[in-house]
C-alpha cells in the first residue's frame, strides 16, 4: 500500500504558537540555526525541508512540487502540530509558498513574513525566461548529478558572507541534495511560485525582512510594498541570506513582530 510522501520537519524548543520556517533553493532547515533559539522566546520554531533538500524525500511525481501541493503539505504539518493557527516565514523560494498558504488559509495564519524573494514577486516576463530554460537545466542536473548541482551559482559553496557554522552546516547538507528533487523543483516549483498576481488579496499582517545589500531585489521590494496589503518592512544589514548574515537583526525584528500580533 503506497502512502503520500511527506515533508520532513523539526520542532524546536520554545514558548507560544508555532512558527513554520521554510528555506530556499539548495538550502535546508539548518539555515535557521542562528535563529531558532532566540525565536523560542516567543514561539516554537518548526524548520521544514523542501522536497529533495535536507532530510525530505524527492518524489518522482512532478505534481507534488507545485506550489499548491506544497501549500497542502504545510497544512498537513499544521494539522499534525494540532495548531489552530500559526506563524509562517518563507525565505527566497520558500516565500512564494508561505505567501500562497497565507492567501489560501488566512484563518490559519496569525501573521506571516518573508525575506528577499525575487521568485515570489517575479514578473510574467521573468517567469517565462525561467520556463524556457527549465527543461534544459533540469536535464543537465539529472544527467550530471551532484556535480551539476555544485555548478549552480546559488550553491552554498559559493556563499562568502555566511557565518562559519551556517556555511559548514549547509555545505554538509548539500551532499544530501537530490538531483531528481532539484530538477523537479526547477521544472515545477520555480516556474509557478510567483505570487505577483495574487498578493493584492492578502488579509493577514506580513513582515518583509529586507536585506539591503541585495540590489537586484530592490525593485521587487518596492513593488511588494506598493501592492501587498498589510505588508511592513524592516531593513537589515544583509544581502540575500538575510536571517543568516544578520541573525541578530532578524531575530529582534521577528520577536517584536510576533509579540505585536500575539497581543492583537
Amino acid at each position: 500500500m503506497s502512502t503520500t510522501p511527506a515533508l520532513k520537519y523539526v520542532i524546536h524548543e520554545g514558548n507560544g504558537p508555532f512558527l513554520g520556517l521554510l528555506h530556499g533553493f539548495l538550502s535546508s532547515g539548518r539555515q535557521w540555526m542562528l535563529n531558532v533559539e532566540a525565536l523560542g522566546e516567543v514561539c516554537r520554531p518548526v524548520t521544514i525541508d523542501m522536497w529533495g533538500h535536507g532530510d525530505s524525500p524527492a518524489p518522482e511525481d512532478l505534481n507534488l512540487y507545485s506550489p499548491r501541493a506544497y501549500v497542502a503539505q504545510l497544512e498537513r504539518i499544521r494539522q499534525a502540530l494540532n495548531a489552530e493557527q500559526w506563524f509562517l516565514c518563507g525565505y527566497s523560494l520558500g516565500a512564494g509558498i508561505t505567501i500562497r498558504y497565507a492567501l489560501e488559509f488566512p484563518q490559519r495564519i496569525i501573521a506571516h513574513g518573508l525575506t528577499n524573494s525575487n521568485s515570489a514577486f517575479a514578473s510574467n516576463e521573468l517567469v517565462e525566461e525561467w520556463r524556457a530554460s527549465s527543461l534544459e537545466s533540469a536535464t543537465r542536473i539529472k544527467e550530471g548529478g551532484l556535480q551539476a548541482i555544485e555548478r549552480i551559482p546559488v550553491h552554498p559553496k559559493f556563499a562568502r558572507r555566511l557565518p562559519e557554522p551556517v556555511y559548514d552546516a549547509l555545505l554538509e547538507d548539500s551532499a544530501k541534495l537530490s538531483p531528481l528533487g532539484i530538477a523537479n523543483t526547477l521544472l515545477r516549483t520555480n516556474v509557478d511560485v510567483s505570487t505577483r498576481a495574487l498578493v493584492d488579496s492578502n488579509t493577514r499582517p506580513a513582515l518583509l525582512s529586507f536585506g539591503k545589500h541585495e540590489e537586484r531585489f530592490s525593485h521587487a521590494k518596492d513593488w511588494a510594498l506598493a501592492n501587498m496589503p498589510l505588508l511592513t518592512m524592516v531593513e537589515l544589514n544583509a544581502g540575500h541570506a538575510v536571517n543568516m548574515e544578520d541573525a541578530e537583526g532578524f531575530n529582534r525584528a521577528w520577536i517584536a513582530f510576533i509579540k505585536t500580533h500575539l497581543s492583537g
